[in-house]
């Protein structure tokens, strides 16, 4: 997965003071390092959480697979209902939770499809056998039996034979691009520490603000 940059021992990494942070891409890459070595599986694990066109939210966990200072990425099938929410509305929420470390944290921005060039990249990096189900599922649409899924599987399986699989046309990343980032730590008593970033625009200096748990 793609990080940001090195973090340089800011102070707050150092006295383990998150709220002191002033940057929240570095703040993210240090938490993230933290759940990736207390959570028992799947600490890139996150929800995703749309619109669709009657303004009826809906929410799945999906894996962050890249994450730098233009946002978080993560690969879906474009025809789906995520993406197609994903592409009328162009914006979008995320959410981690870490249990072992009692952390959350909550993103909300626009959305961006990721560079045809990125997601060959992303796709020749997948399990052949995850690359063979991009082709053989219509995520999202009703499926008669799993017996048609497995034939579909087996008819791909059989097309591309020993061939490099390539990356199917509906079949693309999603890059949220943040304007807020809330990070938020649990506290004895509920008296917990919320601290949240905004910026305007992705482009923009970050703004700080402590809140209320």
């Amino acid at each position: 997965m793609s990080q940001p940059g090195p973090i340089e021992h800011p102070s707050w990494l150092t006295t383990g003071d998150f709220t002191q942070a002033e940057e929240p891409f570095a703040l993210f890459s240090a938490w993230l390092k933290e759940a990736a070595a207390s959570e028992p599986r799947d600490p890139t694990a996150m929800t995703v959480a749309t619109i669709d066109s009657d303004g009826l939210p809906n929410a799945r966990i999906v894996l962050l697979k890249g994450v730098d200072a233009q946002g978080f990425v993560f690969y879906t099938n474009t025809t789906s209902q995520k993406g197609r929410e994903l592409g009328a509305a162009k914006t979008a929420a995320l959410v981690f939770y870490w249990k072992s470390l009692n952390r959350q944290i909550r993103v909300r921005g626009a959305v961006e499809t990721v560079t045809p060039a990125e997601a060959d990249a992303y796709f020749a990096s997948r399990p052949r056998g995850a690359q063979i189900g991009a082709w053989a599922s219509l995520q999202s649409q009703p499926l008669e039996s799993r017996k048609v899924f497995e034939q579909a599987v087996a008819d791909y399986t059989a097309k591309f034979g020993d061939a490099p699989v390539p990356r199917p046309p509906h079949w693309s990343g999603y890059r949220v691009v943040p304007k807020q980032i809330e990070f938020w730590q649990d506290r004895p008593f509920r008296l917990h520490d919320r601290i949240v970033f905004a910026r305007d625009a992705g482009d923009k200096p970050w703004r700080k603000t402590r809140l209320y748990p």
